[in-house]
C-alpha cells in the first residue's frame, strides 16, 4: 500500500530555532494520526509543512505521491482545518459554504449533507464572525470536507469547545477516516488521543510513535516523575 504521508528526514528551522530535527512519517490510507507535545514542540511548524503553508530547510515530503516542493496538485485532495479562525468573518454561514466551494472548484451538492451532518441548519444565516467556538468549528469542518478530500490535515480541532461540538467533530473525523481518508490531528490535550489510531509524540524535534493507551501511559508516567520531583524539592 502506498503511503499517502511519506516524510524522510524533515529538517526545520524558525529563526535561529531548530524545531524539526530529522523528522521521518508514513500515513496510510485509514489511519488518524495525533500529533501531541508540548506547546512549542513543533506541531503547528510540522502541520503547515505537510498542508504546503510553510516550506522547510531540508528532507523529502511527499503527499498523495506529490513531491509538494515541485507541486501543488496535492491540494486538490486535501481539506484542511487551521488553529487560526480562517473563515471569512463577514459571510453567512451558507456564503461560506457556497463560496469556498467555488474556491475548491467542486460542486455545491455536497453542501446540505454536511449542513445536516454538521447540524447548521439554524446558522445559515449568521455571519461567521458571530458564531460560537463550537459552530465555528463544526462549519469549519464542514468547509474542509466539501471538496471530499482524501487527507485532512487539523490544528487544534477540538480544543476549547463545548463537548457536545466536540462528539459531532470526532463522530465526522471517525467517519472520515473509516470510509478511507487519512487525517493528521494536533492536539495539546491527551485524552484526545483515544480518538486517534496512533499518537505521534513530538519532543526535541523528532516524533516517537505510540498507541494511544502507550501514550496515555507514557504521559501519567511523565506527570507522576514530574510531581515527584518536585515534592522531592519541597521536602
Amino acid at each position: 500500500m502506498t503511503p499517502l504521508i511519506k516524510v524522510i528526514d524533515l529538517k526545520q528551522t524558525i529563526g535561529k530555532q531548530k524545531v524539526l530535527d530529522g523528522l521521518s512519517l508514513e500515513l496510510y490510507s485509514g489511519e488518524c494520526l495525533g500529533l501531541f507535545g508540548a506547546r512549542g514542540a513543533g506541531k503547528t511548524a510540522l502541520l503547515h509543512i505537510l498542508s504546503g503553508i510553510d516550506r522547510f530547510k531540508s528532507g523529502s515530503v511527499e503527499i498523495l505521491g506529490c513531491d509538494i516542493r515541485k507541486s501543488e496538485a496535492f491540494k486538490k485532495q486535501l481539506g484542511l482545518v487551521t488553529q487560526e479562525r480562517s473563515l471569512f468573518r463577514d459571510l453567512k454561514v451558507y456564503e461560506n459554504l457556497e463560496f469556498i466551494a467555488v474556491l475548491k472548484n467542486t460542486g455545491l451538492d455536497s453542501i446540505p449533507d454536511l449542513v445536516k451532518r454538521f447540524e447548521l441548519t439554524d446558522y445559515l444565516g449568521e455571519p461567521a464572525g458571530r458564531l460560537n467556538a463550537g459552530v465555528y468549528q463544526r462549519l469549519s469542518m464542514a468547509c474542509a470536507l466539501l471538496n471530499e478530500p482524501r487527507l485532512l490535515i487539523a490544528d487544534d480541532l477540538i480544543n476549547d469547545i463545548d463537548p457536545y461540538a466536540q462528539r459531532l467533530i470526532l463522530k465526522e473525523l471517525n467517519r472520515f477516516v473509516t470510509s478511507g481518508g487519512a487525517c493528521v490531528w494536533g492536539f495539546s490535550r491527551i485524552e484526545f488521543c483515544a480518538a486517534t489510531s496512533r499518537v505521534g509524540w513530538l519532543e526535541k524535534g523528532s516524533l516517537t510513535f505510540y498507541t494511544p493507551q502507550e501514550a496515555q501511559e507514557q504521559w501519567e508516567s511523565q506527570l507522576l516523575s514530574i510531581e515527584q520531583q518536585s515534592g522531592g524539592e519541597n521536602a
